[in-house]
């Protein structure tokens, strides 16, 4: 009987689960070759959806200390070195740290000196996407009102100019964060990033990736004749998309409209995974194509399950999620097999 009681208390609470509605935006890493973006649609509709917090694609920071390497794990660690030697906090310190610079930057919201010590906090506490926030809000400050002062302090204490690959502090500078995320978070008052990326499966995916090339190479060379027209016309259609894409972002004045479209996530898809008509002619590396299909997937899981089990857990009911371009429909699907879980991309909000 205990048992039956049990199984109904469990369901029920499963059954009501808080509710999750998800504002999803797909964007560039960075839009420093685009011509000047007219932003104003995207931010109106953000701030209709009202949001309690965004979402980043960066690793939490129990995450950095746990995944042991991924793509930037080297870049990051550079960083951290960097940092420590500019001015070392004890580990143990840094929570306690980053709680007295909070109170005192809300305290005095224009003191940059402030703002500087507190993205180097949160750099040494391994929290990038809060350190770039507090970072962004600095260099911005000083793209409008110069100073030498706080520049060289700036210099001293974070060393931006070192940090130039990765998800560096130069990337921020013309990234989805300084465009989009981080004005939205200062004009709604939210304090800070929550980060939602997964890089437990990168090494398999990069595994996965060389293995299909080393296969795909030799594949496309000597394909037999009865299938070369065939494989012509597929990758000529891969082409055709690739140069649409090239066409938009050179010359639109809103290419983050356009990357969460269905056909812009079609082409982009290509560019990886190329097309399921080619993946059953003779000799095409099938097997280690699915595989690294199956790590995207994986990946774009982990990230949708950080999304909602995090939003649930602070008890937050609207929040924004920004993704690479190539992320936007994969994660979309995923949100949609959740329960209590709602998710629409920038173009389907009104």
């Amino acid at each position: 009987m205990k048992y039956s009681i049990f199984l109904i208390l469990f369901v029920s609470i499963n059954g009501y689960a808080q509710q999750v509605d998800i504002l999803l935006i797909g964007v560039s890493h960075n839009y420093s070759n685009y011509p000047q973006q007219d932003l104003s649609g995207i931010y109106n509709k953000i701030k209709r959806f009202e949001p309690t917090a965004f979402f980043g694609e960066f690793l939490s920071k129990e995450d950095e200390r746990l995944v042991m390497d991924y793509w930037c794990k080297q870049d990051n660690i550079k960083r951290l070195e960097i940092l420590r030697k500019n001015r070392n906090i004890a580990t143990e310190a840094l929570p306690k740290t980053i709680d007295s610079l909070r109170k005192l930057s809300l305290l005095n919201p224009k003191d940059y000196r402030i703002k500087t010590e507190l993205a180097h906090a949160y750099y040494l506490n391994q929290d990038v996407a809060n350190g770039h926030y507090q970072f962004w809000q600095v260099f911005s400050n000083l793209w409008k009102t110069p100073d030498t002062e706080l520049e060289n302090y700036v210099n001293k204490l974070l060393s931006p100019q070192m940090d130039t690959t990765g998800r560096s502090m130069k990337r921020l500078k013309t990234s989805e964060y300084a465009l989009i995320a981080f004005p939205m978070m200062l004009e709604m008052k939210i304090q800070e990033l929550l980060s939602m990326d997964c890089q437990d499966y990168d090494l398999n995916w990069v595994a996965s990736s060389i293995a299909f090339n080393n296969k795909f190479q030799p594949f496309k060379k000597d394909t037999v004749t009865s299938y070369a027209n065939e494989l012509k016309t597929i990758l000529a259609k891969r082409d055709k998309g690739f140069e649409k894409d090239a066409g938009i972002e050179k010359n639109s004045k809103t290419v983050t409209e356009w990357f969460n479209t269905d056909e812009a996530s079609a082409i982009f898809a290509s560019g990886d995974f190329y097309f399921p008509e080619m993946y059953d002619i003779k000799n095409f590396p099938k097997e280690e194509m699915l595989s690294q299909i199956h790590w995207w997937l994986m990946r774009n899981k982990g990230m949708c399950d950080n999304v909602v089990n995090r939003a649930r857990a602070l008890g937050l009911n609207k929040v924004v999620v920004l993704a690479g371009a190539n992320h936007r429909k994969y994660m979309q699907d995923i949100f949609k097999t959740m329960p209590n879980v709602t998710a629409r991309n920038i173009n389907e909000i009104e």
